[in-house]
């Protein structure tokens, strides 16, 4: 199995476009798929310098409803004319993020393209193909990231906040292995981590994607915090590539603690799995 990082915070080289999102493909002996598409046109653009073509692709799963993640569908619908969109049924409402100076951000996806054909909309498990699924609906037993704070959704005309049931993840089985791939993991890596293991009866062997433990305003999860999910994280002996909301500091963190078992992962990064 192949990843590549076509989209991040970051970037390893000049040659690839770094901007605030996410977007990944994924290549197994049988599929070519994309989760997330990143903000923008910038997944599509790096792509072509990275030798993955977009009109191959097989499917597209979009995490959540954030801009950040969905914001490249519209470029992927027409460089793309195969492709199913997975999206969870609420990934179209109105989402918001609070700004520090008091004013409301709409953060959500574009709201004309959920009648677009190809949009096939899931449930809280959801088989795409033998050894690809999708869960939601996770129990949230530990505490949601302090980083959640401030990002909303509109109900009935009222600002309330983000329960993050429109946030799913992705799972792929392939020769014996699990792979768990998460977008921004708002309902919490720990609690996705376990729900994972009471589906599945196991942990995953690897797990991409960010951990949501800083926010675009600069803060993080505190050290306490920080310290107790390094700890679980390292119980769990899978190894982790984290990227994008997880937050730079954050991970120098969860590093120094975990040493070998997690690295960073940023626009033009490479794993063969």
């Amino acid at each position: 199995m192949l990843i590549k990082a076509l989209v991040e915070n970051t970037t390893i080289t000049d040659d690839l476009g770094c901007e605030h999102g996410l977007s990944l493909y994924i290549e197994t002996a049988k599929h070519k798929i994309l989760f997330d598409v990143g903000a923008s046109e910038l997944f599509f653009q790096n792509a072509k310098k990275f030798g993955v073509n977009i009109a191959d692709v097989d499917f597209l799963v979009i995490s959540h409803g954030h801009y950040d993640h969905g914001g490249g569908l519209k470029a992927f619908l027409r460089e793309n004319e195969k492709a199913e969109v997975f999206l969870h049924r609420l990934a179209f409402e109105k989402y918001y993020a609070s700004r520090p100076n008091g004013t409301l951000e709409y953060i959500g996806l574009d709201e004309y393209l959920k009648h677009d054909k190809r949009i096939v909309f899931t449930s809280d498990r959801f088989f795409i193909s033998s050894g690809i699924q999708l869960f939601s609906h996770i129990a949230q037993k530990e505490p949601l990231p302090i980083s959640n704070r401030g990002l909303l959704k509109e109900c009935d005309g009222h600002m309330t906040d983000d329960t993050f049931a429109h946030e799913q993840n992705l799972i792929i089985e392939e020769d014996g292995k699990n792979l768990l791939i998460t977008g921004c993991a708002h309902n919490g890596i720990v609690n996705i981590l376990e729900h994972f293991c009471s589906i599945k009866g196991r942990m995953p062997d690897c797990v991409i994607g960010g951990f949501h433990l800083s926010s675009s305003s600069g803060g993080h999860e505190n050290l306490e915090t920080l310290d107790q999910i390094s700890q679980y994280l390292l119980s769990t002996k899978v190894k982790y590539y984290t990227c994008h909301c997880t937050g730079l500091e954050p991970y120098k963190i969860l590093k120094a603690k975990m040493g070998d078992r997690i690295d960073y992962l940023s626009t033009g990064s490479e794993i063969t799995f």
